[in-house]
């Protein structure tokens, strides 16, 4: 083997170590050229760099080579360097840190199951007209979210050619359906490297949503083609980004930098040991829990979502257990995205999965929102007021008003609340809201407005899990409660003043059959049975025409606390009912009323509205925007569990 010339020599390492205040310099990286290759790694002290591995060095292809210590104008320790001269492109490499070896914490590219880094011209990787791709970007408030993980969406489909695979997203089929639908961005789940699934053995049954990551900074190579091959993970990933913007769908990202796949075998540890977690602490639920306050965890948040906008071309992120992180680091990456497109649109989870090291007013908690400008997340106040609690799945809420001995005045609140998208508005009382006693949200487009997504039930198995005379539904027909109730259900979410987010074949009445945790089960379970298209066409239509009735009409997307407190007025009605005016051409709206009735009861029920001349553009299951007929005077009748929409 050719020996590899290194361009520096071993010297005496300083032992004292603080993080790097270069901010030209993050962790490590790999600066790739035709005449050499430059290799940068954060590790803690070392009393000598030496080509074996009591020290830090970096192997490449099978030689080790020492590296030496870096100094900085400020003096830093703890930057090493090797420089190597040579083209390296394809070659492997790790870094060894006093024995422990990794690809590090910022590979770019990775060999099969993410073992060791490859040296790469990322302009390679580019796919023809990737200089030409356009992000898409929309006011927060113009968004429509649809949450898929890449086998459910496509492995079930007959006509895919890419089932489960990135590609999959490229065909006309899957393009099709989701423009048909309507929605404008789709959220994936976690889409870099994770631990759980073996891509050297693709050929049995693996499944998982991908919340164990191993390489943050690399697509996943079962999502590939070819996971072998470096190169293909990475230009497929680019070939789905390009295929959905082309499409004028906007690409958000599930990042999970909360914790790691584990610890022993973490690159954060084995690069640079303790440093990265709180240790000791599990807020994750996963075994252990990353470290956002410390400087350097900081800074790979930061510098990874600019990553994936920059290479990528990422519109957004989804953050996994955002409560784990801290406010601060939470708005320097807010402020980081600004800094590239203040249209990056960002949410998380606004809780954590246990108790953190930290204490929870320093942490990115739902209820600490407002000290996060511009930073949203999910309300699982207007979740669980709509179909019951996420910790018991078979108590129901606000949608089986009419079962509910107690309860109903909380959930009936926490539904309005939601509504109005968790603001303060003067007629939502939240010493009724079911988990937030103020409003958590500056404005409406920092809630995530849905009623389900992947790590719960879905809506039509919580349905049937929660409410009296559905448990045995088998069989779904035309004119069921289980269909009504579905679409009550999103007929709330589609009009309240969040951001509307769903899960991928809620269109199509989709069924895990009552799995609650579904990350691992098989596909069987998971996918999407796309003959529901065809055998339920009026609730794909339902859900299309919600869609396209929130998109034509700004009254339901007011992006403002100040618009939405005086456009939007809640009615009076009994507790089973939900009614809510949007006055005076709200948001410029060519509509000048528009009044939004929500009845959960199983009988009809009054309600008493303004007086006029209305035109019904939602009623019976049924929505048509152009008319489904008149109604006139001051009180109006809605049918059992369905929304009834006017407008004049």
């Amino acid at each position: 083997m050719k020996r590899l010339m290194m361009a520096a020599v071993a010297v005496p390492i300083l032992l004292a170590c603080d993080p790097p205040k270069d901010a030209a310099f993050v962790f490590d990286e790999v600066t790739y050229s035709p005449q050499e290759t430059v290799f940068k790694v954060f590790a803690p002290e070392s009393p000598y760099s030496t080509s074996d591995r009591s020290g830090v060095c970096v192997v490449v292809d099978g030689d080790s080579i020492p590296m030496v210590w870096k100094p900085t104008v400020d003096d830093t320790r703890c930057i090493y360097k090797a420089v190597v001269k040579g083209d390296l492109k394809g070659k492997t490499y790790e870094f060894v840190v006093n024995g422990q070896a990794s690809p590090g914490v910022f590979a770019k590219a990775v060999t099969i199951n993410g073992q060791k880094g490859v040296v790469v011209d990322m302009r390679d990787t580019d796919p023809d007209g990737w200089d030409q791709d356009q992000p898409v970007r929309r006011p927060y408030q113009d968004i429509v979210v649809y949450e898929m993980h890449h086998r459910d969406f496509s492995v079930g489909r007959a006509d895919a050619q890419h089932p489960g695979k990135f590609l999959a997203l490229t065909e006309p089929w899957a393009l099709e359906h989701l423009q048909d639908l309507g929605i404008n961005a789709v959220h994936i789940l976690p889409s870099y490297d994770y631990g759980s699934v073996d891509e050297t053995r693709l050929d049995l049954p693996q499944y998982n949503w991908g919340y164990d990551p191993v390489n943050y900074n690399v697509p996943e190579g079962s999502y590939s083609t070819d996971p072998s091959d470096p190169q293909c993970r990475i230009r497929e990933f680019k070939q789905m980004v390009q295929a959905l913007h082309q499409a004028g769908i906007a690409v958000i990202l599930d990042v999970v930098y909360n914790h790691t796949y584990d610890i022993e075998h973490s690159n954060f540890q084995r690069t640079y040991p303790d440093y990265y977690y709180r240790v000791g602490s599990n807020g994750s639920g996963c075994g252990n829990e990353t470290a956002s306050e410390q400087e350097m965890m900081r800074r790979f948040m930061i510098e990874s979502v600019k990553y994936w906008v920059n290479e990528y071309h990422i519109d957004g992120f989804r953050f996994d257990l955002m409560g784990v992180h801290d406010i601060e680091t939470m708005n320097q990456i807010r402020q980081a995205l600004d800094d590239i497109a203040p249209l990056i649109f960002m949410y998380g989870e606004g809780w954590s999965a246990g108790d953190c090291a930290l204490p929870r007013e320093q942490l990115a908690m739902k209820a600490n929102i407002p000290q996060m400008p511009r930073i949203a997340a999910f309300s699982d106040d207007m979740r669980d007021a709509l179909r019951g609690p996420f910790s018991d799945d078979t108590k129901p809420g606000w949608l089986a008003a009419p079962f509910l001995s107690e309860g109903v005045v909380e959930a009936k609140e926490s539904l309005k609340a939601g509504i109005a998208g968790m603001i303060e508005h003067p007629q939502v009382d939240y010493s009724l809201v079911n988990y937030s006693d103020a409003p958590f949200a500056l404005e409406p487009t920092q809630m995530m407005a849905y009623v389900s997504c992947h790590d719960d039930m879905c809506l039509v198995d919580r349905l049937k899990a929660s409410i009296p005379g559905l448990q045995n539904s088998s069989l779904i027909t035309d004119h069921s409660s289980l269909i009504s109730l579905d679409l009550l259900a999103q007929t709330a979410v589609f009009t309240s003043q969040g951001v509307p987010f769903m899960l991928s074949g809620e269109e199509l009445l989709r069924t895990k059959q009552g799995v609650h945790n579904s990350f691992e089960s098989p596909d069987s379970i998971n996918r999407l049975d796309w003959q529901n298209k065809e055998r339920y066409p009026q609730v794909f239509a339902y859900y299309k025409h919600l869609i396209a009735l929130r998109q034509h009409h700004p009254a339901f997307r007011l992006g403002s606390a100040d618009l939405v407190r005086r456009h939007l007025e809640f009615l009076e009605t009994v507790p089973c009912v939900v009614a809510y005016r949007l006055k005076d051409h709200a948001g410029g709206d060519e509509w000048q009323d528009i009044i939004v009735i929500l009845n959960a009861d199983r009988q009809p029920s009054m309600v008493d509205i303004p007086a006029g001349q209305y035109r019904v553009v939602c009623c019976d299951g049924q929505i048509d925007e152009s008319g489904l007929g008149e109604v006139s005077g001051s009180r109006v009748q809605v049918a059992p569990q369905s929304a009834l929409i006017l407008c004049h």
